[in-house]
């Protein structure tokens, strides 16, 4: 199947790109990657009359760490580019950790940040990592830049803050406190098909007791979101089974949870849980479930 015909802009600058959009507000589609756009758009779930391709704007696509320790990420970064970067891995390992379960590796080569960001599935793991590291985004129009968290960005399933005349230009994570914990664990059908449910998971230790967690769902509801009571619960506590069976068994229990034809709400709540349990385990290492690898972070 072939999209239905549009015009093809391809800006050098990002002054250019700017100015793109302002001229076409309400029929222009940024691509990056396509790996989301062009499918959507053979299907006619989007007809855009203008595309503009944002491929020679070289500086979305740098990754560098600034003066508070913080991760700035170009929308432009590829997912295997950041899979393999050492900055990341040594900083933010989960990160690398999630993007590993993204697609198959032709999709990893060419999928942005940006690009999954904007399109706002609630099975991508970059919205829960957005979410779950409390990433800042940078929103870009001819009226200026703007900054927006991530938790404000999403609105909803395929919507966000993002305005018909900006693009996404920049994403930042502030720096995890040094030798947190991070683990990342999925259930999808086949590999490389959209999860089904998803828990990331990143512990902070005093001596032998959680100083902070943070607990991350998604595909289970219509965007990424945190389990905050979790994550109330769990501070100042030493890691038992016993706790993370309490802890775990309410999850999701009054929530509206997401039932289609890849799983029904029951089976998604009953994932979320044992997935947080896995999770909260594995970052514990209560039965050395690390395998020996840490996940530890320095600076």
């Amino acid at each position: 199947m072939k999209p239905p015909l549009f015009r093809y802009l391809v800006p050098e600058t990002l002054a250019e790109a700017r100015q793109m959009l302002s001229a076409h507000v309400g029929s222009a589609k940024i691509i990056a990657g396509g790996q989301s756009l062009i499918p959507m758009m053979n299907f006619r779930v989007v007809q855009p009359g203008v595309v503009i391709d944002i491929g020679r704007l070289l500086e979305l696509e740098t990754l560098t760490q600034d003066s508070q320790g913080g991760l700035i990420c170009g929308a432009r970064m590829r997912h295997n580019a950041m899979i393999e970067s050492p900055l990341a891995a040594t900083g933010w390992p989960i990160i690398p950790q999630a993007l590993r379960h993204v697609a198959h590796l032709a999709i990893r080569n060419r999928g942005t940040i940006g690009g999954s960001l904007a399109h706002a599935d609630p099975a991508a793991e970059w919205a829960l990592l957005a979410v779950l590291l409390e990433a800042e985004l940078t929103l870009s129009s001819v009226r200026g830049d703007r900054r927006v968290a991530a938790n404000d960005f999403f609105l909803g399933p395929l919507t966000t803050d993002l305005q018909e005349d900006e693009m996404i230009i920049q994403v930042r994570f502030p720096a995890l406190p040094k030798g947190h914990r991070a683990v990342f664990q999925e259930v999808s059908r086949r590999p490389g098909d959209f999860a089904m449910a998803a828990c990331a998971v990143i512990l902070d230790f005093d001596g032998q007791q959680i100083r902070s967690a943070r607990v991350g769902l998604m595909g289970v509801m219509d965007r990424a979101f945190r389990l905050t009571d979790l994550e109330s619960a769990l501070r100042g506590q030493r890691p038992s089974d016993q706790l993370i069976r309490e802890c775990s068994a309410d999850i999701c229990g009054d929530m509206d949870l997401m039932n289609d034809r890849q799983a029904s709400a029951q089976f998604r709540r009953h994932l979320a849980r044992s997935l947080v349990a896995r999770c909260l385990a594995e970052a514990s290492d209560l039965h050395g479930t690390s395998g020996g690898q840490s996940h530890a972070a320095t600076h």
